[in-house]
């Protein structure tokens, strides 16, 4: 129960001061928030009006007193370019953003631990060689680079070359605006409108997942018990899958919990490339129009999300591993 309440004071902590530096580096940053909301035939005296609306003719000090004691009860201020409660606006992108992880941070895992078990089974050979050059570019490429390329490829060159109606991907939105079917239709429109930024996701974070991996099922392999199982005529698939895939499991799922801030740091970017109405366009929209509480109240939830990850994989880690029970 101490190490309990002595984490999550910590990841309150680190809550606080993630929060309190971003609000610093927001409202220190150029910029006139007033100046922008106001029309360009607007005089002087309006912006001057409006930025006391806005709060922010006071201090940084009273700032952000305000809105941190605002934040504790739950209040996360109104938008100044919606006009809207932050909570609402988040509301209306955390779904798409959070269907959007899953997915990707499902396949991620599942195709990443696959392509290490492959490799750490191989290893040395030609499949674990072509594996590790396919999985070291693929980590290494940037996600806008590789949102583009995929739109290259399943959009422009999937109509350019004649490919099937199949592999011709939509590349932005949710929705095709000329869509007007409901049910079963709009959930398909839906699904191959996802399809290109999940992937792009999945690829970078499997990739990543695969050489950590095959490191952790290596290790493994090595051990004397496994080859004593062998020896004794226990089942490849019972060995590979029941033990040996269990015995790596604690330390990949850390890194599960690891994967989830590059799941969250790349969406702001694909979700800006292929136009998804989530959470990172809405983050980037913020950012350019100064649209301070919407930056702030997203700021949060990104944070909120990291660090519970981190918390949950530390609680779950001595239920996976006996070892770690003391």
């Amino acid at each position: 129960m101490q190490s309990l309440v002595r984490r999550l004071g910590l990841a309150t902590l680190l809550l606080w001061l993630v929060l309190t530096i971003t609000f610093a580096l927001v409202r220190l940053a150029p910029g006139d928030a007033a100046m922008l909301l106001v029309p360009p035939s607007a005089s002087a005296a309006d912006a001057a009006r409006l930025r006391t609306e806005l709060g922010l003719d006071a201090s940084i000090a009273v700032q952000y007193a305000r809105w941190m004691g605002d934040a504790l009860r739950g209040d996360l201020g109104e938008s100044f370019v919606h006009a809207r409660p932050v909570v609402s606006v988040l509301a209306d992108a955390v779904p798409l953003s959070v269907g959007l992880g899953l997915a990707s941070l499902a396949l991620t895992f599942v195709g990443g631990v696959a392509i290490g078990m492959v490799q750490a089974l191989r290893r040395g050979r030609t499949a674990d060689v072509v594996l590790t050059v396919l999985t070291t570019t693929m980590y290494a490429a940037p996600a806008f680079w590789l949102s583009l390329a995929l739109v290259a490829v399943f959009t422009y060159g999937a109509a350019r070359w004649g490919l099937p109606p199949a592999l011709r991907l939509p590349a932005f939105g949710i929705r095709d605006p000329a869509a007007t079917a409901g049910g079963l239709a709009a959930a398909v429109d839906v699904v191959r409108h996802a399809i290109l930024p999940v992937a792009t996701l999945s690829l970078i974070g499997a990739a990543g997942v695969a050489r950590y991996a095959r490191t952790a099922i290596a290790d493994v392999l090595d051990a004397l018990w496994v080859s004593a199982a062998r020896a004794k005529g226990v089942a490849r698939g019972r060995l590979y899958g029941r033990h040996v895939l269990s015995n790596a499991l604690p330390p990949l799922v850390v890194l599960l919990a690891l994967s989830v801030p590059g799941i969250l740091a790349g969406s702001v970017f694909v979700e800006a490339i292929f136009a998804w109405p989530g959470m990172g366009r809405l983050m980037l929209s913020a950012i350019a129009a100064r649209d301070y509480p919407v930056v702030l109240g997203a700021t949060a939830l990104y944070a909120a999300l990291v660090i519970g990850a981190n918390l949950v994989a530390d609680l779950i880690l001595p239920l996976l591993d006996p070892r770690r029970r003391a």
